[in-house]
C-alpha cells in the first residue's frame, strides 16, 4: 500500500476531479461515510451514543461536519465543536457546516457550537463526557507546532477520561510528512486516513499517537495513487499473504528443494546466536540447515541447536574463531547452498574478517550479512555490490547501519528511511534496518515499512532469528529476494507479537519468537501447499 506525503496527496485529488470529473464534494462525503463505518467497526454501533466532533475551519473540520452527520443518521446524538466560526470556513467544508448548522435550527439530534478562547475549550469539554471524540482539528496541512485555541483544545482531548478518540485523517498536531511530532498533537484510538496512509500514520514516533490505523478508500482511482510517485510502501497483510501462496511448496517437494541454507555463525563464548539462527531456519521452512563453525565450539552449538539441524567444525583460531585457513572449505560449501547467513555470534578479530571479505567477495549465490558480520565489513567497502544474480542482504540495527554506511547513529535515527535508501542505492543492496517498524530499502530506491512487532522484541538474539527466517525464505524462493526479506521481516514481527500475546512484553525473549513463526505463517495464509 502506497504511503502519500501531502503533496503527493493533493495532486492525487486534483487528478481525481480534474481527469475522473469526481467533485470533492462527493470525495469528501466519501471520506465521512467510510469514517463512520470505521468508527462503528471499532467501536461498536453509534445509535443512541454522544457524540463530540472537535473541527477546525478547514477541509479536515468539513470532514468533522460530514462524519457528524454521517453519525447522526445512524442514531447518535451529536455536539459539533467548531473552533472557529462558519463565516471564516469556505468551499466545502463550508457546504457541510451550514448543513450542520440548517440541520440542528431545524431541531434534529445534531449541534453546532463555536468556541474561539481557551476559557470556552474548557468550558466545553467540563461538561457531559462522551461516549466517543472525533478529532478533525487539523489535516494533512499542518506543518508547524498547533498554538492558542487549538493546542488548548488538543490539551483538553489528551486529558479526556476513558471516552474513545478518531482522528481524520491524521491526529491533528502531527505533520503529515514527518515521522516526528512538531508540537502538541492528539493521542488517537484510531485514526482514519483517506486514500493512503500518510508517513506520519506509519513512521515512529509519530505512528505512535494513531493508536488503529484504518485506510478509508473514498473514490480516488488505484493508478492515481501507484502513479504518484510515492517510493514508500506500507507491508499488508495481504501483499504477505500472495507473497507466501506463490512460495507455496508443490505437493512432490524433498528436502533438496525447498532450500539449503548454510549459516557461519558463531565463537566462544557466542554458541547461542548460532543455534539461534539454525532453528529460525528450520522453522522458516528451510529444507536443509547447515551450521558451519569454528571446530572448538561445534559440538556446544550442535548441542543447543534444534537436532534437525546439522553441523559442520572449520578451522578455528586459539579465540575460538574461524581461521583464515578454513575459507576454501567455507566457498566449497557456501556453492552448494541456496543461501549463506554470515554473522551471528562470529566474533569480530582479523581471521574471522578475512573469512567474512572471503565470501562476500567470492560468493555465486544471495548471502546475508547480520550481527559480526557487519562490523567486520565497516566501513563497507566500494567495490562490494549485490546484483541480480548475487545478492546481498544486509539486516543492521541503527548502530550497526551506522557503522556500514560511514555515518553518525544520530543521523540514521532522524531519517531512518533516509539512511537505508541511501545505502541501498549506493551499494545496491538490500537494508532491512530493524528497529520499531523496521524498514527495508531495495537498491532501486523503494522503502518497505513493516507494521508488525512490538518492544518486547528488543531482547538479545532476536536478530538472530530473524537472519535465520528470511535466509529461510530466500532459499525457497532465490528469484525474489527483496519480496523474501520483506515476508521474513514480516513474519518476524508477527511472531513476536504472537508471542507478546502470551508471555507479555517483559518477559518475551528470541526463542519465543522462533516458536512462533509456524503459527505466524499460519496467521498470514501461507502455510498450505499447491494442488
Amino acid at each position: 500500500m502506497k504511503v502519500l506525503t501531502a503533496a503527493e496527496m493533493r495532486e492525487v485529488d486534483r487528478l481525481t476531479t480534474e481527469r475522473y470529473a469526481i467533485p470533492s464534494l462527493l470525495l469528501m462525503e466519501n471520506a465521512a461515510a467510510r469514517a463512520a463505518e470505521a468508527i462503528e467497526q471499532t467501536f461498536g454501533e453509534m445509535a443512541n451514543r454522544y457524540v463530540k466532533v472537535v473541527c477546525g475551519s478547514g477541509n479536515n473540520g468539513g470532514d468533522g461536519a460530514a462524519v457528524a452527520r454521517q453519525l447522526w443518521m445512524r442514531g447518535a446524538l451529536v455536539d459539533v465543536i467548531l473552533l472557529g466560526s462558519v463565516e471564516n470556513t469556505k468551499g466545502d467544508a463550508r457546504t457541510n457546516f451550514d448543513i450542520v448548522r440548517a440541520m440542528a435550527e431545524s431541531g434534529c439530534r445534531i449541534g453546532l457550537r463555536k468556541v474561539a478562547t481557551r476559557n470556552e475549550v474548557w468550558l466545553e469539554f467540563e461538561d457531559l463526557e462522551p461516549d466517543l471524540y472525533v478529532d478533525a482539528i487539523f489535516g494533512t496541512g499542518l506543518t508547524r507546532p498547533a498554538e492558542g485555541v487549538f493546542a488548548d483544545a488538543i490539551e483538553s482531548l489528551n486529558n479526556r477520561a476513558a471516552t474513545r478518540l478518531a482522528s481524520l485523517d491524521i491526529p491533528s498536531g502531527l505533520a503529515s510528512d514527518s515521522p516526528e511530532p512538531i508540537g502538541p498533537h492528539v493521542i488517537a484510538d484510531l485514526t482514519i486516513t483517506f486514500t493512503a496512509p500518510k508517513p506520519s500514520c506509519v513512521l515512529p514516533p509519530a505512528v505512535f499517537a494513531c493508536g488503529l490505523v484504518a485506510t478509508a478508500a473514498i473514490g480516488s482511482p488505484e493508478e492515481l495513487i501507484d502513479g504518484s510517485g510515492s517510493r514508500l510502501t506500507l507491508v499488508t497483510p495481504e501483499a504477505v499473504a500472495e507473497w507466501l501462496a506463490e512460495s507455496t511448496r508443490r505437493p512432490d517437494a524433498h528436502k533438496g528443494s525447498v532450500g539449503r541454507v548454510l549459516v557461519v555463525a558463531g565463537s566462544t563464548g557466542k554458541t547461542g546466536a548460532a543455534a539461534m539462527a539454525a532453528e529460525a531456519a528450520l522453522r522458516g521452512g528451510a529444507g536443509l540447515v547447515t551450521v558451519a563453525t569454528p571446530s572448538v565450539v561445534e559440538a556446544l552449538v550442535a548441542a543447543r541447536a534444534t537436532v534437525e539441524a546439522m553441523t559442520e567444525p572449520m578451522d578455528s583460531t586459539d579465540a575460538g574463531t574461524f581461521a583464515e585457513s578454513a575459507i576454501p572449505r567455507l566457498l566449497e560449501r557456501q556453492a552448494s547452498s541456496d543461501v549463506t547467513v554470515i554473522g551471528p555470534g562470529l566474533g569480530v578479530d582479523s581471521s574471522t574478517r578475512a573469512v567474512v571479505h572471503a565470501l562476500v567477495r567470492e560468493r555465486s549465490r544471495a548471502v546475508l550479512l547480520d550481527a559480526d558480520a557487519l562490523t567486520l565489513m565497516s566501513p563497507w567497502p566500494d567495490d562490494v555490490r549485490g546484483d541480480h544474480d548475487r545478492p546481498i542482504v544486509v539486516t543492521p540495527h541503527a548502530a550497526e547501519m551506522a557503522r556500514i554506511a560511514g555515518i553518525d547513529t544520530s543521523t540514521v535515527l532522524e531519517d531512518r528511511v533516509g539512511a537505508a535508501r541511501a545505502f541501498a542505492t549506493r551499494c545496491g543492496v538490500i537494508v532491512a534496518l530493524k528497529g520499531a517498524r523496521s524498514v527495508v530499502a531495495e537498491p532501486g530506491g523503494e522503502v518497505f515499512v513493516n507494521p508488525t512487532g512490538n518492544a518486547g522484541m528488543a531482547t538479545g538474539g532476536s536478530g538472530d532469528v530473524l537472519s535465520g527466517l528470511i535466509g529461510a525464505l530466500i532459499g525457497q524462493r532465490p528469484g525474489d529476494v527483496i519480496g523474501a526479506t520483506i515476508a521474513g521481516v514480516y513474519l518476524h514481527g508477527l511472531a513476536g507479537d504472537l508471542a507478546a500475546g502470551e508471555t507479555g512484553i517483559r518477559a518475551l525473549v528470541a526463542s519465543d519468537i522462533t516458536d512462533r513463526i509456524g503459527r505466524a505463517f499460519v496467521e498470514a495464509g501461507g502455510d498450505g501447499e499447491l494442488p
